[in-house]
């Protein structure tokens, strides 16, 4: 079965919602920041060290 991988986040996402139930607020705050780190200069150093 191939899930598509934006699926599979969303629905960890909206389980890791329902059962933790962490503050909106934090949730707002790591989308942006992951958004933001993503299309930043640190990028490449980010790719790196993850692999």
């Amino acid at each position: 079965m191939d899930v598509p991988l934006w699926f599979a986040l969303l629905c960890v996402g909206v389980l890791g919602v329902k059962l933790i139930r962490p503050p909106w607020w934090l949730v707002g705050v790591l989308l942006l920041g992951g958004y933001l780190l993503a299309d930043s200069l640190l990028s490449p150093v980010i790719d790196t060290a993850l692999k």
